[in-house]
């Protein structure tokens, strides 16, 4: 899959190890209890390098979000095997808090899902709490339908979302 994208607003490319401190500070933002809060900046190094050579294995991984002209990441995009398969990976995203409401997840997933459409995959899949109504409306705005949700008691339920490509 292409790494290097680029849109009206935004370029979107592999991480470097220079992007470590930026993400831990994403991952921070995901608050107490979250998955990966509390990441270090090293962690978040050490999860580079490792994403970085899964990516070369696999074809796929996350991309840094940022904005022409810009240095700063303000996101991740990409995709994943996840809860899904190599042939038809999860698609998964995250901005700033600061980078939200401004359309840029829309922009980047559908940059990578015209990538992803590029490889010859049929399918892409997400998995999104349902609670999580900005990400469930940027799926929607990029063609993503609901399949089923899976009741996960009290963290709330899994929506699970496809897109044919």
């Amino acid at each position: 899959m292409a790494t290097h994208l680029r849109t009206a607003r935004l370029v979107l490319e592999p991480f470097t190890p220079a992007d470590a401190e930026l993400n831990a500070a994403l991952i921070a933002e995901r608050g107490p209890g979250a998955r990966g809060y509390g990441t270090t900046v090293e962690q978040a190094a050490a999860n580079i390098a490792r994403q970085s050579g899964e990516a070369e294995e696999t074809g796929i991984g996350f991309l840094a979000i940022r904005r022409h002209g810009a240095d700063a990441l303000i996101g991740y995009c990409g995709l994943l095997v996840g809860r899904a398969s190599l042939d038809e990976p999860e698609i998964a995203y995250e901005l700033f808090r600061a980078a939200h409401g401004q359309g840029y997840a829309t922009e980047a997933a559908a940059a990578l899902i015209e990538a992803a459409a590029a490889t010859g995959r049929r399918r892409l899949w997400s998995t999104v709490a349902d609670w999580n109504t900005a990400s469930l409306r940027v799926l929607e705005k990029t063609g993503f339908r609901r399949d089923h949700v899976e009741c996960r008691g009290e963290g709330g339920d899994l929506v699970w979302l496809v897109r044919d490509l």
